[in-house]
């Protein structure tokens, strides 16, 4: 067969390829001697994958890949992209899926108002069910396993009297699917979270003014009903204000202490300069040399007023009223901007500062970062609120209500704050927690926003932010492919997924979307009849994805190599061994 290849000019041969198919170009090479050769040359499939990925050209390889044909073939080959399996159990829309960290089970979460506990064998299988229905549960939203994989944090919509709604939390044991305790969850959109083995996160709202209100963020020990009896089952964690109808959304928590062994280092320079020490930088750092500078008293990261000659906030206050009250205010100030202001004036000396170092010096620590969505303009989350939690603090041991305050410490003050300028419709972290990826639909550039419960029209395009939580910054350009369609004011979340090489997420325009985190490249789109709320890769093997759907379908869909794979372990049939046997006897 090799004697049949044409005898072209490399430059040719390679010009060819360029418009040839994946799987064209990758099986060309088992029948052409010529082609062995030239898969050889670097230069060649450098310039094959920059034009045929379209990649940018400053854009260095993979710092994992040994050669630029081993990119190609791992871009092509690797890509979760095959359907394999579509799991039709739920009977309404399918909103979340999790994995339990080993990989063994996944949970999924539905309108049905029940929780799927899967089996993933060669064949994916419904292990358990339950119903939250008695429980006066509108639906399930959301759902985690623990850090050993014992117990299951699920999250739903509860109806209370007149049919009010708010969240709760349930617990359930793996070992033999028990609710174990339900905590309340206000509003019904933080989720909740594991901060450890045992203990949970949950929220409270409590209204303060029409527009004004404060989150209450408490941490739940997850065997309340056994234990309550003899020790603490909940400790307050933090409390903070919320202005223009914003609450706090979305909680997660990132561990720390794994920053320093990223699984891949999204910033080429630094992947450069991976085999030295890797600096830490603190909350404002620009550069290593700033670092050693000595540094300004840190600033509460809560959007200050204008400082009016050094008057305390008492005495600003009664300055406010006095000038409403004589009439001095112009222009006259509407009932929504007075609320804002006034309360803008009380918190200024009843917040308690920042944590002088939001970043970890020691790798060891065991310090971990609250992230959630947050705002300070409209009831729609725009910001990214993120508040260090100390040792002392991830156990319920203690006052219920935390450790003792001053006054000027009614409330928490954020560690650090990051604005989006967009809906914030989708978090999710890095395996290795150094990087947070956010899904949000962006405001028109420059507009003012002049009543709180009337936010901005978004885009349909949802940007794909990454950001690096040992610098804080955002790293590489936003990532597009996925659209939504919903106005601001019905708009709902859209889960997304991060394994070590790709990032996932769901959209409104019936698909699933695949991106590489180093190049930051679409590579598949997924296909369903509806919209895609969810999606999740397999923690211990990434050419493992789940996408679920309104279409109530849960897909599996695994890489073309995880096929061949589990193709070659199926035994073969009897009759084609006799046919080859009776063809050697002829």
């Amino acid at each position: 067969m090799d004697a049949g290849c044409p005898r072209l000019p490399d430059t040719v041969l390679f010009e060819i390829f360029l418009y040839l198919d994946h799987a064209d170009v990758l099986s060309v090479g088992l029948v052409c001697q010529q082609w062995r050769a030239v898969a050889r040359d670097e230069f060649l499939w450098k310039e094959l994958f920059y034009r045929y990925y379209r990649v940018s050209r400053d854009v260095p390889r993979h710092p994992g890949a040994v050669s630029w044909y081993d990119e190609f073939q791992r871009l092509y080959d690797t890509i979760p992209c095959v359907e394999v399996q579509a799991l039709k159990e739920h009977n309404d829309q399918v909103l979340h899926l999790s994995f339990s960290h080993s990989g063994c089970l996944f949970a999924s979460c539905s309108k049905d108002c029940t929780v799927k506990i899967w089996s993933n064998e060669l064949d994916i299988s419904l292990q358990h069910s339950s119903n939250m229905r008695p429980y006066n549960w509108s639906y399930t939203q959301f759902s985690q396993f623990n850090s050993d994989d014992s117990l299951l944090l699920v999250s739903g919509v509860f109806v209370g009297p007149h049919n009010s709604s708010s969240g709760e939390i349930a617990v359930i044991s793996m070992e033999n699917f028990t609710l174990l305790s339900r905590v309340r969850n206000k509003p019904y959109d933080v989720f909740g979270c594991w901060l450890n083995e045992t203990n949970l996160i949950s929220g409270n709202l409590h209204r303060i003014g029409r527009i004004t209100s404060c989150s209450v963020l408490w941490l739940n020990n997850a065997f309340q009903g056994i234990e309550s009896e003899n020790v603490n089952v909940v400790k307050r964690l933090f409390k903070i204000q919320n202005l223009n109808a914003s609450t706090i959304r979305t909680v997660m928590v990132a561990d720390c202490s794994r920053y320093d062994s990223p699984d891949l280092l999204l910033d080429y320079e630094e992947q450069l300069a991976a085999s030295s020490t890797c600096p830490v930088f603190d909350l404002g750092s620009d550069s290593e040399e700033e670092e050693a500078k000595p540094k300004p008293p840190p600033e509460p990261a809560v959007q200050e007023l204008p400082d009016a000659g050094g008057v305390p906030a008492e005495h600003g206050l009664q300055q406010l009223f006095d000038n409403i009250m004589e009439g001095h205010m112009r222009p006259a100030m509407t009932e929504t901007e007075l609320e804002t202001k006034v309360a803008e004036l009380f918190v200024r000396n009843r917040t308690k500062p920042p944590e002088p170092n939001l970043l970890p010096t020691d790798s060891n620590s065991k310090t971990k970062y609250l992230i959630f969505t947050t705002g300070c303009l409209t009831y729609s989350p725009h910001q990214i609120g993120i508040k260090k939690i100390l040792p002392h603090q991830m156990t319920t041991a203690g006052p219920v209500l935390g450790e003792e305050r001053r006054s000027d410490e009614f409330f928490d003050s954020l560690d650090h704050v990051i604005d989006i300028h967009g809906h914030i419709i989708g978090m999710g972290l890095s395996p290795d927690h150094r990087y947070l990826y956010v899904n949000s639909r962006a405001w028109p550039r420059d507009c003012v926003i002049s009543d709180p419960m009337q936010p901005p029209p978004i885009a349909e395009e949802i940007d794909l932010h990454v950001f690096d939580l040992k610098t804080m910054k955002e790293v590489k350009r936003a990532l597009r492919a996925h659209r939504a369609y919903t106005p601001n004011e019905e708009c709902f979340f859209i889960f997304l997924d991060v394994s070590r090489d790709f990032v996932a997420s769901g959209a409104e325009d019936r698909h699933g979307y695949i991106w590489d985190r180093h190049y930051n490249i679409c590579l598949a789109k997924l296909q369903h009849d509806n919209v895609v709320n969810s999606v999740a890769f397999s923690p211990v093997e990434q050419e493992l994805l789940l996408t679920a759907s309104d279409d109530t379908t849960i897909k599996v869909w695994r890489s073309p190599r995880a096929m061949r794979i589990r193709q070659a372990r199926r035994p073969r049939p009897r009759k084609l061994l006799f046919s080859w046997l009776m063809n050697q006897k002829s």
